[in-house]
């Protein structure tokens, strides 16, 4: 079959980048799907069981960092597009080994970015859609929004190499005319999630019942977006965004990490069949991270408006279905926090 686009995913093992190339498999039958991942400890290829055997996806095992495997990948698969996902994303971990974070995150995006310019030889049907984190921005106070025209104010290693992705893909679109599409997006939720961020990581510890670290008093505020309304949004700027322009993702759903840990004992209490109270009994508050943002939230009307994108299910309803689905997976979550995790767990919050 001719193919109409063979696009690129990276880190389509992981959370988020699961979601993405399950959504472009199943939607565009004509499109070649290749996913891209190096396989660090939260890219699994068992998020993607449901279409490893389809006709229109392939899987390349690939690390960002090397120049001439990215080129080769591109050759081998005629790359016309790219969804770049692909990055180290947990801020704690950058706090202990920031170089990590600068080699994936930082040189791993110049080189996608490189192999781009090198093999389109023109900027026409073509995209390069560079996937980023709200963090740039820094920390709000109790007001006010982040828009697509807040200035960069990164706090921590992880948003600062973010934040330096960023500005490589914007100067490849001016100065090379690369056809790029940025998107910032706020804390997403969801099914397949590796469990050292908040939400996964708190069903874990409900459901084993060890403890529930919460960072200082538990008063940072966050906005969460569902991963599937995520995806959408992706699939969306990628196919009738405007080249050059970037977009902010959010769910306009705020909470302090204190009242979404609550909020998570009390659900799975009553999933579980548990006393009310049993889950919150186990909370722990720890010394906070350094340099920890106070509070993040998306201003997404750009999107909305012109793209006609928002979020589709309430944040109670996406909660509901995220804890079912840990519930429901057992083996995926016993498969994923044996080794490596349970060692960093043990280091981190005990």
């Amino acid at each position: 079959m001719d193919r109409k686009k063979s696009i690129l995913i990276t880190g389509g093992a992981g959370f988020i980048g699961s979601h993405v190339v399950r959504r472009f498999v199943n939607r565009y039958p004509t499109y070649l799907v290749v996913n891209a991942d190096k396989l660090t400890y939260a890219g699994n290829l068992e998020n993607l069981v449901d279409v490893d055997t389809a006709e229109n996806y392939v899987f390349e095992r690939l690390d960002i960092q090397d120049a001439a495997s990215v080129s080769d990948v591109f050759s081998k698969h005629n790359i016309t597009d790219v969804i770049h996902l692909a990055a180290e994303s947990h801020v704690d971990r950058s706090i202990q080994g920031p170089l990590e974070f600068v080699k994936t995150n930082v040189l791993g995006t110049v080189n996608l970015l490189e192999a781009a310019r090198m093999h389109w030889k023109s900027e026409s049907d073509h995209v390069f859609h560079h996937v980023s984190t709200d963090e740039v921005y820094g920390s709000l106070g109790p007001d006010g929004f982040f828009t697509e025209d807040t200035p960069y104010d990164p706090r921590s290693p992880y948003s600062a190499s973010k934040a330096a992705s960023d500005h490589f893909v914007s100067a490849y679109y001016h100065t090379f005319q690369l056809p790029v599409k940025r998107s910032n997006c706020s804390n997403n939720y969801g099914s397949h999630h590796f469990p050292e961020k908040l939400i996964p990581l708190m069903i874990n510890n409900i459901l084993m019942e060890r403890e529930l670290p919460v960072y200082g008093a538990g008063l940072n505020v966050r906005d969460w977006l569902w991963v599937e309304d995520h995806a959408a949004a992706i699939d969306t700027i990628f196919h009738d965004g405007i080249i050059g322009e970037s977009y902010n993702v959010g769910g306009l759903n705020e909470w302090t990490n204190i009242d979404l840990v609550h909020k998570l004992c009390d659900l799975m209490d009553e999933k579980l069949g548990r006393t009310q109270g049993h889950s919150r009994a186990l909370i722990r508050f720890v010394k906070d991270r350094a340099g920890h943002d106070q509070r993040y939230a998306i201003d997404a009307r750009k999107i909305e408006e012109t793209l006609g994108w928002k979020p589709s299910i309430t944040f109670e309803e996406g909660l509901a279905r995220t804890i079912d689905w840990y519930l429901t997976n057992p083996e995926w979550m016993k498969n994923v926090t044996s080794g490596e995790y349970l060692a960093y767990y043990d280091k981190t919050y005990r």
